[in-house]
């Protein structure tokens, strides 16, 4: 990891309801709005892939020392509101659905599986750490 602690990614239009993200180290992510018309993710698709990714890594680190699994899905819901506080999201959950083979070793990581997942989600994952915690964000416009 970097001693530089700054992360960077900037976004650009490519059409209408259409853009393109890219990363300092040169990969892109495509999306778009829901009146786009195209299959992208939207921007609120992109925090909860964010959220369920980051946690998802985490627990695969930790449980895949001591078996690989069979199966491994996280799944990250949310209600998308309007009100007084304008436009959020709520109730966010993120759900696993982790199976690991029989024997010893998946016996090890089915046991580590609810620390990992608690460590996770209480110290590690950056992203709903940030959005637990509650982070400010200005906004600003570059001068020409």
């Amino acid at each position: 990891m970097s001693d530089n602690p700054q992360r960077l990614v900037t976004v650009d239009r490519t059409g209408p309801g259409r853009f393109t993200a890219t990363n300092a180290r040169g990969g892109t992510v495509e999306f778009g709005t829901a009146n786009g018309g195209g299959t992208e993710f939207t921007p609120v698709e992109l925090l909860l892939a964010a959220i369920g990714g980051c946690t998802a890594a985490d627990v695969d680190v930790a449980t895949t020392r001591h078996a690989e699994p069979d199966g491994f899905t996280v799944t990250v819901t949310g209600n998308k509101v309007s009100d007084d506080l304008g436009n959020r999201m709520t109730d966010l959950a993120v759900t696993f659905a982790v199976t690991f083979p029989e024997g010893e070793a998946g016996d090890r990581a089915r046991a580590i599986l609810p620390r990992a997942v608690a460590v996770s989600h209480d110290r590690l994952c950056t992203v709903s750490r940030t959005v637990e915690t509650g982070t400010p964000v200005t906004a600003t416009i570059k001068d020409a």
